[in-house]
């Protein structure tokens, strides 16, 4: 099943990783104070290159009653839908978390009907967003980098970083038949 043989997130290893972009709480951790207005630079369609190299898009609608909503697709490396993420970035006791949730490719679930896999926010800067495990930051003019600590089946963690950019600047770029 393809919810077996992609990796499974969490939230909080401990284990270093070389060059890594994301952060990890510790445990008594307490967010920091943070509300949605200061995640509004995400607002937008990000396209660019996922798993394996295949094509990945994530897109943040604005705000609306202190949330954010978000999509993220990951397609395979054959050109078919890997999975998907529906995304809610919200104000949650006077911080930020990020609450997501997979579907596969046929819109089954992977997480049971009430569960989620929650980020809780360690810092937030002007174009970055660290949530533990996970982050989001701008990466050059038009860019959005996304990493993610990942463990696979065995106990191997990684971190997969997704390098995005704005799909106005993408569309530009691409040449015109």
């Amino acid at each position: 099943m393809l919810r077996h043989s992609l990796f499974l997130l969490i939230a909080t290893l401990a284990a270093p990783l070389a060059a890594q972009e994301t952060r990890v709480a510790a445990d008594a951790h307490v967010p920091p104070p943070a509300t949605i207005d200061e995640a509004a630079w995400l607002i937008g369609h990000w396209v660019g290159t996922g798993i394996d190299g295949a094509p990945t898009a994530e897109t943040w609608l604005p705000p609306m009653g202190g949330t954010m909503v978000g999509l993220f697709a990951q397609e395979n490396p054959r050109g078919g839908l890997m999975f998907t993420e529906h995304m809610y970035l919200l104000e949650e006791e006077g911080s930020l978390a990020l609450k997501l949730k997979h579907f596969n490719a046929d819109l089954t679930g992977w997480e049971e009907k009430d569960e989620m896999v929650r980020f809780p926010l360690i810092s937030i800067e002007p174009c970055a967003a660290y949530f533990s495990a996970l982050t989001y930051r701008c990466d050059g003019e038009n860019g959005l980098l996304v990493a993610v600590r990942m463990k696979s089946e065995g106990d191997e963690v990684e971190e997969l970083v997704f390098r995005l950019t704005r799909r106005e600047q993408a569309a530009r770029a691409e040449p015109t038949p």
